[in-house]
């Protein structure tokens, strides 16, 4: 559900164009989590922020940090989904953390307020910076994270910068997030990522030596069709092999209709029950 904040038109009179600072008022997890996200020129969060909340195993606990968090999404939707977590959000962009606590304050939101924090860091800078910022060695139980999918060089991006940083990969790739993810995760904690499934070769790769006990889930929109989309869940230092799990698969047959574990998973706020490893 979306609810607009600006009034609707006048009926036969065309709709301007959203304002440069235009937000949507949206509900996730049938109505659990409600959050302000920019209605056009910077990421919108949708499906991808749901699946990784719901990727965390239902016995979670613990200290959750979602890096690149934007409004605050999946770190909301995985604090409405397990009781025993608090989560801190990390982004560097000062306009999308300022509807992240505005998100926090909404009653709608009062529940999960108090276990959630805001964090301003750079994600991608040197290790002492990140550490002055607050992002600190070990602070994390668990780190989720759906770094941008693209790499610029391969991509057209989009013409507004902020949106195409949301989107777009700098020369480094992926490395900058797996080494912070590295640093502030407890020896034994866990990683899940959300990420392009025709990117899971590179993720892959900057997950080895890192992270062992590697579980990997493709999410695919329909029973025949290839992945789009690839959760990847792996746990620091381990040894343990990596395991092919079962798909999820969204939608039934050609049509639009969801499965009905999908939309326990989008309404309900259902897990994907994964298991934890070591």
């Amino acid at each position: 559900m979306s609810l607009d904040d600006a009034r609707q038109p006048e009926e036969g009179i065309a709709p301007a164009a959203p304002a440069p600072d235009a937000t949507t008022w949206d509900a996730f997890l049938g109505g659990k989590v409600y959050v302000h996200q920019p209605a056009k020129g910077r990421h919108r969060a949708g499906l991808d922020a749901v699946y990784l909340a719901a990727a965390l195993p239902d016995e979670t606990s613990g200290h959750v940090v979602d890096l690149g968090s934007g409004v605050g999404t999946a770190g909301l939707c995985a604090a409405a989904r397990l009781a025993r977590i608090e989560v801190t959000l990390v982004d560097v962009d000062p306009l999308i953390l300022d509807l992240a606590r505005r998100n926090l304050a909404e009653p709608e939101n009062a529940t999960l307020a108090s276990r959630v924090r805001v964090l301003e860091a750079d994600i991608t800078a040197k290790g002492t910076q990140r550490h002055a910022s607050g992002l600190k060695p070990a602070m994390a139980d668990h780190v989720i994270m759906n770094p941008p999918y693209y790499e610029a060089d391969r991509f057209r991006s989009s013409p507004q910068s902020a949106r195409a940083g949301a989107h777009m990969l700098d020369a480094r790739g992926l490395d900058p997030w797996a080494r912070t993810a590295t640093d502030i995760l407890r020896e034994g904690g866990s990683l899940t990522v959300i990420f392009r499934a025709d990117g899971l070769q590179e993720l892959l790769d900057v997950l080895s030596g890192r992270f062992g006990a590697i579980d990997v889930v493709p999410l695919r929109p329909r029973p025949d069709a290839p992945a789009t989309r690839v959760l990847v869940r792996a746990i620091r230092a381990s040894k343990a092999p990596l395991q092919l799990l079962p798909g999820f698969v969204l939608h039934e047959g050609e049509g639009s209709e969801f499965r009905p574990e999908a939309r326990a998973v989008m309404r309900d706020g259902a897990g994907l029950g994964l298991r934890p490893r070591r």
